[in-house]
């Protein structure tokens, strides 16, 4: 009886070892460590600072240049509004050829191709050259930011630990290129009576080879076509077979991520046309003179620089949607004192501190909705919403550059306080739950 039950034991004893050994073997094959930083972090921290300061002297200089290029090329605010269109098209493209590049070239390959982009655009506008030809360039430039500042940004708010203060950082220096951008455009484009505001595209060129120089170094090991395998993982969007959004948690994200992106669509579009028709407006609204109203935009891009340095840290302590719906109703304030109070200097205070309270808007808006989409498909969201936010500060812009052909300038004042309105709004619509507003 005792070796009928052993003879029974004995397989059931040598299943449980082998089931135990098997497990062992499973649980001690190395993996990487999820929190181990990336190769080089500072130096692709500060390359993706680089890449955003470039775009922010590219976006901040037009404003000032305006009133330069409509009496060179002798055409109206109507035509204008086709730089802001080329600039459209460029996000647009990319938007759409985001996701398969992002298949077959690896990250660095990616960040290079931006940065050359934006070399060649500045190449071309160096010297004088004929209207068509330069609003092609704003298509070039705008097709590089895409690729070179949408994944500097989604490298960085996949950082651990302190993206939102990585963030606040790049996105700083943003608002500091925006913000040397007019003092050196205005200076350039006054220094003569024949005015020569091409010269001031050296400037930019030279900081677009150092960009693209810097990439190649920092992001070195990143530089690649991927293979096969890299491939399924990178575009799997689907995990053991299933959706990686299902159901009602799928539709819960998506009207998430549409928030997000109305937070991004309507922020950009406010303050890239602040910048870009402020001057115009208070050349011909206020008869402020040319030569000195060049520099008011970079009060507003000064105040969002240090905006986005200081406040970054107390809006993520205090809630983020809390703090920018309070932040947005400052704006609105503040866009209705420019609008109403007919002095110059009162108007560039406000400007500035309009520019102080804005400046938090769009780097939390990138970390919030790092939090909303899942792992796996986290680093193509993040980049496809970046560049649908990019293509407000496209569609506006030269929204209100037509209208204004029709109905005059003063037109900017309105529309800027319903894109704030607009931005602030939406952050209504993103949950209250404290999860998605921490890291």
């Amino acid at each position: 009886m005792s070796t009928q039950t052993q003879t029974q034991t004995e397989p059931e004893t040598e299943a449980i070892i082998l089931q135990t050994r098997t497990s062992q073997s499973q649980t001690s094959t190395p993996t990487p460590p999820q929190d181990q930083p990336p190769k080089w972090l500072y130096p692709k921290i500060l390359s993706a600072g680089l890449s955003f300061f470039v775009a922010g002297v590219n976006d901040g200089s037009l404003g000032s240049l305006i009133p330069y290029i409509i009496r060179s090329y002798n055409i109206n605010t109507n035509t204008i509004a086709i730089l802001y269109g080329t600039t459209f098209s460029g996000w647009f493209i990319a938007a759409l050829t985001n996701s398969t590049i992002c298949q077959h070239l690896d990250f660095g390959s990616i960040l290079c191709i931006g940065a050359a982009l934006q070399v060649l655009a500045h190449t071309l506008r160096s010297w004088f050259a004929p209207f068509p030809l330069y609003a092609v360039t704003f298509f070039l430039a705008s097709l590089g930011q895409a690729y070179n500042d949408t994944h500097a940004n989604t490298f960085v708010s996949e950082l651990r630990g302190a993206a939102h203060r990585w963030l606040g950082f790049i996105h700083a220096m943003y608002m500091a290129g925006c913000l040397v951008g007019p003092f050196v455009a205005t200076g350039v484009a006054s220094a003569n009576a024949q005015s020569r505001w091409n010269l001031f595209y050296i400037f930019p060129l030279g900081l677009g080879v150092v960009n693209f120089a810097l990439v190649g170094l920092s992001f070195y090991d990143r530089v690649a076509v991927l293979s096969r395998k890299k491939k399924v993982v990178q575009g799997g969007a689907r995990v053991n077979g299933q959706s990686s959004c299902q159901g009602n948690q799928g539709d819960t994200i998506y009207a998430w991520s549409l928030a997000v992106e109305s937070i991004l669509l309507f922020f950009l579009g406010a303050a890239i046309t602040a910048g870009g028709w402020m001057v115009e407006y208070l050349v011909n609204v206020r008869n402020g003179d040319v030569k000195n109203m060049g520099y008011v935009p970079a009060g507003f891009y000064g105040g969002a620089f240090l905006g986005r340095l200081v406040l970054a840290e107390p809006t993520h302590r205090l809630g983020e949607r809390r703090m920018i719906f309070i932040y947005a109703v400052l704006c609105v304030g503040l866009q209705l004192v420019f609008w109403l109070v007919p002095n110059i200097i009162t108007e560039a205070v406000a400007v500035s501190l309009l520019g102080f309270f804005s400046g938090p808007f769009f780097a939390t808006g990138i970390f919030v909705g790092s939090k909303i989409f899942r792992p796996e498909i986290r680093s193509s969201a993040i980049a496809f919403v970046f560049v649908l936010g990019q293509i407000g500060g496209s569609i506006f812009p030269a929204i209100t550059g037509i209208i204004a052909a029709r109905v005059g300038v003063k037109v900017l004042q309105p529309i800027l306080v319903g894109l704030l309105g607009a931005a602030g709004a939406s952050w209504l619509l993103l949950p209250k739950n404290a999860e998605v507003h921490r890291e």
